[in-house]
């Protein structure tokens, strides 16, 4: 799989999950309906946040300091 391919499943599952949170807040679902929903959605949370962690992790290793690896926190920009 390459890079694009990789941030395209990425935004994908983001807005898939983005459409799984609509439904339930629709409240037009059944109980059965509903948890099925919130245990997809809770599937996907954990599949992006995996994924968002190992490219941290991924940044953090390849970040230089002198020519050398070192590892250097990925500092988030301010809201």
């Amino acid at each position: 799989m390459t890079k694009a391919s990789k941030a395209e499943t990425f935004e994908k599952s983001l807005e898939a999950l983005e459409e799984l949170v609509r439904e339930l807040e629709a409240g037009d679902k059944g109980l059965d309906e509903s948890l099925a929903l919130f245990r997809k959605g809770v599937a996907l949370a954990q599949d992006l946040s995996k994924r968002l962690e190992d490219v941290k992790t991924t940044v953090e290793s390849l970040s230089k300091e002198g020519g050398k690896l070192v590892k250097k926190p990925f500092a988030a920009e301010p809201e």
